[in-house]
Formats: C-alpha cells, structure tokens, sequence
C-alpha cells in the first residue's frame, strides 16, 4: 500500500518539541549567570555587541547564540544606539549583589553535565565531535573530516530521527508552495526526501532529484519506493559543498539544510543553488526562522542553541536569507509558515 506523505497530523506536534527543547533554556541561562557572568557585566552600562563578546571570550556565532536566547527570555534588549543592554527584569534579579538577586539559586545546575559542555561550546564555538571525540562535526559531512552520516549505522539512525518531524510538516510544505508549473525539483541535502516525495505526490507530472550522501540516500531509496514516488525521484550522489556545479532544476529546496553552516559557507550554497536555477527558476529556503532583529521568538532562539552545539551554524533570521538571496541575484518573497516554528523562503531569478 503506498504511504501518502500529503497528510497532515491531526494534532499539531509544535508543543512537544517546544518541551523537548525546553532544557537547553535552563541550561544557556544558567550558563550566562554561572560560567560567564554576563548579567553583572552589563550591571554598569550597555556593551555593544562585539565588545561584550571579545570580553566574554566568544566569537560572533555563539555570541549570537547567547545573546538571542536572552533577548528571547525578555533578560536582555538593545538601547537606541543598538547597545546590548539589561531588562528591568534581569537587572532586578540577576545583577550579583542585588538585594533580590537569584543567579546563586540558578547555579545549583551549574555544574551539570549539560551546562557545563554547553558552556565549553560556547567558549571554543565547536560543535559537539563523533562518539566520544570532539575532532569534528557530528552529524554534517565535510570533505576529509569524519562525519556519522559517512557511517551506515549513524547515517540511517540520524536519518530516520530526523524524518519524525519532516513526516508532520512535509503536507504542509507541499499546500503552501504552488510546482504545477516546474519540471523538475532539486532537493539539496534532502536526506529522506519525504519533502520531495511530497511535492511529487502533490504534483504528478512533477520530477525530483535527491542530492545527499550515499548513505543517506539509501534511506531515501526506501521512502521513494514506500510512497510510489520511486520512478520520478533520482536519488543522486553529491557534495553540495565541493564547488562543483549543482545540477540544474527550475525548482531547487534547501530545506533545513543551511542552518547546519556558517554564515560564509550559507553564502556560498546559496549562490550555488542561485546559477543552477534557469531565469525564473526558484530557490526555496525552508528552515525555521528568527525575527528580523534577532530578539526571538523563543521556541527559534533554542532551536538555535540546539543546532549550535552540534553543527556549524546557527539558527538565521528572515532578514539574513533575504540579504543571501539578493546577493545571489535572486528576488526574495514572504516567509509562508508551515509548521513546528517552520516556514518557507522563496527568491526568484529574474527573467534576464
């Protein structure tokens, strides 16, 4: 029987994975108040950005990390010089010496596990290593670094986790973006491809190829087969990051690919995605997003730490995939929401 990846859950799963997520807020907290006193260095003045960072030790990403997560829980906010500055609620409560100060009941965890290699990533801004090793990325593959997904055990446990929640917004990706038009779909780092299994379904006269690691796209072999899409969906080798040239679609998908890099390395990939595209061709960027002012909302903002500690990246905000895609020669839309804090980007190629 073929499995329908064009129906959505009844129940709308966003709630559990906010809870799943909860603890990294506990933890990046009491990071800042234990392991970097950040509060009592804001005690006096506001900082602009680079200087706090340069004196907490931190380079820009897990600056931006520990910033917008703070932001987030309303404990920090910029003056009208764009200075990181204290809430009237944590200047209350989280100042070191104040009469109403809780940051000592806060660090009754900071010696926990989980705080304390949180702040160990924060302070060296490298994710978390394979196994027991901290040599290299974990679960994101780069040319002559160790990677789980070159591995078939990891690569399909991985894999499959993270299909669990493509499975729920997958429906929803394939009823806000209109292919009756396209071609061909070229989905980059597609992993399963349940996202291009369900556009395909959505659109029958649709063709998609999966680009990712071998490894992986056994797993994607299996999903095309499981849902009928096995003979319209390529399931195609490749190094998005090798500079080699993508193969050319009318659609390409990146979706929750980019927040696993760096900003230069985004660039790089979306400019890359921008010359496979044909004039007015379309580049779609479905990933979670943060506000334009990286103050929120706070469901994003520890999806970003969480991302953080694992990968290259971070979690990004509307305004930076706009400014890469205008970069890249592309005419940004809207961000349409799909689910579990998820949205999609589009640029267009202009006509010529």
């Amino acid at each position: 029987m073929q499995d329908s990846a064009l129906i959505a859950p009844q129940f709308d799963p966003t709630p559990i994975f906010d809870i799943g997520r909860s603890h990294l807020g506990s933890q990046i907290l009491t990071a800042a108040v234990a392991h970097f006193d950040l509060f009592g260095r804001l005690a006096n003045q506001p900082r602009a950005f680079d200087a706090l960072r340069r004196d907490l030790g931190l380079a820009e990403r897990p600056a931006n990390v520990l910033f917008t997560a703070l932001r987030a829980m309303g404990l920090l906010a910029t003056d009208e010089a764009g200075r990181i500055a204290l809430t009237p609620l944590a200047a209350e409560h989280l100042v070191p010496g104040g009469k109403f100060f809780i940051g000592e009941y806060l660090s009754l965890i900071a010696d926990e596990s989980g705080v304390r290699d949180l702040a160990e990533r924060l302070r060296t801004n490298r994710p978390a290593g394979t196994e027991k090793e901290q040599s290299g990325p974990a679960f994101i593959y780069r040319a002559g670094e160790r990677s789980a997904m070159d591995r078939a055990d990891l690569a399909r446990h991985f894999t499959l986790a993270l299909s669990g929640r493509a499975k729920n917004v997958a429906p929803l990706l394939a009823q806000v973006v209109d292919l009756s038009s396209a071609k061909l779909l070229l989905d980059v780092g597609g992993g399963t491809g349940i996202y291009s299994a369900a556009l395909l379904q959505k659109h029958p006269r649709l063709k998609a190829i999966v680009l990712d690691r071998p490894e992986v796209l056994k797993v994607a072999a299996e999903f095309a087969e499981s849902h009928g899409v096995a003979d319209r969906l390529e399931c195609r080798a490749g190094d998005m990051l090798s500079g080699e040239p993508l193969p050319t679609a009318d659609v390409v998908l990146l979706s929750n690919v980019l927040h696993d890099w760096d900003v230069a390395e985004c660039r790089r990939l979306v400019s890359s995605c921008a010359q496979a595209l044909p004039p007015l061709g379309r580049l779609l960027i479905h990933d979670v997003f943060l506000n334009d002012a990286l103050d929120g909302p706070l469901p994003a903002a520890l999806y970003s730490i969480a991302i953080f500690s694992v990968t290259e990246g971070r979690i990004y905000s509307g305004a930076e995939y706009r400014g890469w895609l205008s970069e890249a020669g592309l005419q940004p839309d809207a961000i349409a929401p799909t689910l579990v804090h998820c949205g999609v980007l589009e640029g267009r190629k202009p006509a010529g």
